[in-house]
């Protein structure tokens, strides 16, 4: 594997969601990357992506399914590049992006609430 590009995006060590206040910083980080996920183009590509046959795919793959241009489609996924959420391998002329599963499994580990909440009782 060569000129594999993957953002070093650091999740917050505390969600939102546990009952303590979230540091600036860590908030700042988190809402960046959760503004990756916020439109519907790149939510289509994280899934065209990721249900492709090799769990890959480059942007000439991409675009059609679509219905936007190549230099469109190669934002969006920059933009989900640089939010850790995809990685990027360079095969001659062609980049695959391909989906990092830890850093998908982290941001839904801080949005889901602790248990301690979800047992507690409503007034």
């Amino acid at each position: 594997m060569q000129d594999v590009g993957t953002a070093e995006t650091t999740m917050p060590v505390i969600s939102p969601l546990a009952g303590e206040p979230i540091k600036r910083a860590d908030a700042e980080r988190l809402a960046g990357v959760l503004k990756a996920f916020a439109d519907p183009a790149r939510l289509r590509l994280l899934s065209l992506i990721q249900s492709s046959p090799e769990g890959e795919a480059s942007v000439t793959d991409l675009t059609a399914p679509l219905g936007l241009s190549q230099p469109t489609v190669s934002h969006h996924l920059r933009i989900l590049t640089e939010a850790g959420l995809l990685e990027r391998e360079k095969r001659g002329v062609w980049a695959y992006y391909r989906l990092v599963p830890s850093a998908i499994a982290a941001i839904a580990d801080l949005l889901t609430p602790p248990r301690r909440r979800a047992t507690k009782k409503t007034r």
